[in-house]
């Protein structure tokens, strides 16, 4: 059986390779090498880059089997998101891995512009001993204004408290009070360009963003303020930052990221009151290894077909631990309802209820999408591609709650009504993870048969003698049958429908031979794998 191909076109950890294990076979290029990495990529069902590696549109269709990019780290400035949800292809990257080191790599620079160390240390390397020159100001009763508190600016306030500071952080985009749940005073962003003696930025580069330093920010901060810079290059504008430090506006900057780069060239490199570091934020060995991880275990999963957390491009956020399980539920009953109606309706309702209710339905209504879409579609569905494959094939969906489920904790039912007017349903709950999802009712007939295995259904007329005769057309054919579920009440009452757990797939070869057994109008499967 072919094992999936992963792609690494940069160096990674060793943890990285073991974290793949011995399921998927390793391919290595050099990904900065654009004709190696289009030469390896068609063979690719996964790559995983760092930043020196293109991931583009040209890249990324030239890697036909695709069905994951993984980026060893936060940023995606190198990979074309948009492409790849375009192809279908999911984009993973490890957004907690370096948070740690880009803290600490922030209090560096914080300590390092605030007493001149690196102007020191190449002054005493040169031989000169040069103490007044290089007098520094202490941090301890100084005010830090930190711009953006997201995880890694929340970890610089924490840090740079137990160094006395008082802390102002402005960030529009957190909730009311987190700022204060944090130990920091949520202001303003003039307010802080105000009081701030020290001032560091933790945002990602946005049209937003892009120059919220500039001349306004840099023309009001208070005089002889310090910036840091460790984030993302474009946010402090440059050329503005140069001409307020010719001027004393501000008395020095530590910048770790540049609008382009590498940046070999800088006006900013000329000055004695700046420190420079070439982009080391996460240039850690702790750093480097959990992102690879990291990224190891999401490409894992998504080559599963299973939901990745990390995924920036899929519409589905963070799943609450109680409803992630109800994902592969879903999927699996969105294969079935297909399986089941021979197609698609042209709209397809869900109706969660019980205790799930409560949570936001969006996932299950992805999830759906995919399984429904995966038996009809070439080429493959994921959670990625499922809504823009609904929306060319223009099937809707309509999602209903109801916190009332009388006999189960919980449960989800899909329902469609097709072109001839037939109407088509699957039920599926989970009560408890050891007893496994059970599907619970379909096109009316009750049922309880597990919907995790080989499924074989037929609608036949109900009458005694049959079930023995279908079980030996499979028991004959080596496929065992696990489990037998008779479902009555759809219908007229004169037809029942039969269920199969089977110990294998049945192939339409089987199922043809069960329906005659069963003098049955319909049959159809649905695999283990599917």
């Amino acid at each position: 059986m072919h094992k999936p191909i992963v792609l690494i076109a940069e160096e990674l950890s060793p943890a990285t390779v073991d974290t793949l294990g011995s399921d998927f076979e390793i391919l290595s290029c050099s990904g900065a090498d654009r004709s190696a990495l289009l030469a390896a990529l068609p063979r690719a069902d996964a790559v995983l880059v760092r930043s020196a590696t293109r991931m583009d549109a040209e890249a990324i269709a030239a890697g036909r089997r695709l069905k994951v990019i993984g980026r060893a780290g936060v940023g995606l400035d190198n990979v074309d998101v948009a492409a790849a949800s375009r192809a279908g292809v999911m984009v993973v990257n490890a957004p907690t891995s370096n948070i740690v080191s880009a803290a600490e790599h922030t209090v560096g620079l914080l300590l390092a512009v605030a007493r001149n160390i690196p102007q020191a240390h190449g002054a005493l390397k040169e031989g000169r001993w040069e103490r007044s020159r290089f007098t520094g100001v202490e941090l301890a009763d100084k005010t830090l204004g930190i711009i953006g508190l997201g995880r890694i600016g929340s970890l610089v306030a924490r840090r740079m408290a137990a160094f006395g500071m008082r802390v102002l952080a402005h960030d529009p985009y957190v909730r009311a009070g987190y700022a204060e749940r944090a130990g920091v005073s949520g202001v303003g962003l003039d307010t802080l360009l105000d009081e701030a003696d020290f001032l560091t930025v933790h945002l990602p580069r946005t049209p937003e963003t892009e120059g919220l330093i500039g001349f306004d920010a840099l023309h009001r901060v208070k005089p002889g303020v310090r910036i840091v810079n460790a984030s993302r290059g474009g946010i402090v504008d440059e050329a503005e930052l140069y001409a307020a430090l010719k001027e004393g506006r501000v008395a020095g900057a530590a910048v770790d990221v540049f609008a382009t780069e590498p940046c070999f060239d800088s006006p900013l490199y000329e000055l004695d009151n700046v420190v420079v570091t070439p982009h080391l934020g996460a240039s850690t060995l702790e750093a480097q290894e959990r992102a690879g991880v990291a990224v190891a275990r999401s490409v894992r999963e998504a080559l599963a077909g299973r939901f990745v957390p990390e995924a920036v491009n899929v519409r589905m956020g963070e799943v609450d631990a109680e409803l992630a399980p109800w994902l592969a539920v879903v999927e699996r009953l969105g294969r079935l309802f297909t399986a089941t109606a021979g197609g698609l309706p042209p709209r397809l309702r869900v109706t969660v209820r019980g205790e799930i209710a409560r949570h936001d339905a969006g996932p299950l209504e992805l999830a759906l999408l995919k399984g429904a879409l995966g038996p009809v579609v070439d080429g493959g569905v994921s959670y990625v591609n499922a809504p823009l494959i609904a929306q060319e094939r223009g099937l809707g969906t309509e999602v209903h709650t109801d916190p009332d489920s009388p006999v189960h904790r919980s449960l989800v039912r899909i329902d469609g009504t097709l072109a001839s007017g037939e109407p088509v349903s699957v039920t599926g709950a989970l009560n408890g993870l050891r007893s496994g999802a059970r599907l619970v009712e379909i096109c009316g007939y009750a049922t309880d048969v597990a919907l995790d295995g080989d499924l074989a259904f037929f609608l036949a007329p109900d009458r005694p003698g049959s079930i023995g005769a279908v079980s030996e057309v499979f028991t004959r054919a080596g496929i065992p049958v696990e489990s037998l579920w008779i479902g009555r009440g759809g219908g007229s009452g004169e037809t029942a429908l039969v269920a199969l757990g089977l110990g294998g797939p049945a192939g339409q070869e089987r199922l043809d031979d069960g329906a005659a057994a069963l003098d049955a109008a319909r049959a159809w499967g649905l695999e283990r794998t599917g």
